[in-house]
């Protein structure tokens, strides 16, 4: 049974899903930064760098989803097979990170991919929520 996704529904659903991640981005900035020992000046986990990278990337991937929605009779599983994909993906240069700069820490680098996760938690549980995206 394929699921119909109200596309409109994303000019909404869109920026909820960045703002979501930029929270949860931001409270695991919060927490790292009160249990660990990280640089604040390393630009990643800057508050500017963090908000940068991550409204661009989440509103990437709300793009992304617009066009599976226009092309795929089964849009939400398979965004989410992509969405999963691109989180995994998007931890590999992390792994490469430590060493390169002051700050370039393995725990900077692993604080970076909780907060990958964090952002993909709102993409997969907002962004394609059925009940926020599908006819009543």
């Amino acid at each position: 049974m394929a699921i119909e996704v109200d596309a409109r529904r994303l000019w909404w659903v869109g920026p909820l899903t960045v703002a979501a991640s930029i929270a949860a981005v931001f409270a695991v900035r919060v927490i790292a930064f009160a249990t660990l020992e990280l640089s604040a000046e390393y630009p990643p986990l800057t508050p500017f760098g963090l908000v940068l990278f991550t409204s661009v990337l989440v509103s990437a991937a709300v793009l992304v989803f617009a066009v599976v929605v226009w092309k795929s009779a089964a849009p939400i599983r398979t965004y989410r097979r992509i969405a999963l994909g691109a989180l995994v993906l998007s931890c590999i240069p992390d792994l490469f990170l430590p060493g390169t700069d002051p700050g370039a820490t393995w725990t900077a680098a692993i604080v970076l991919m909780v907060m990958h996760v964090a952002a993909w938690l709102p993409v997969r549980f907002v962004l394609t929520n059925r009940a926020l995206i599908t006819p009543a």
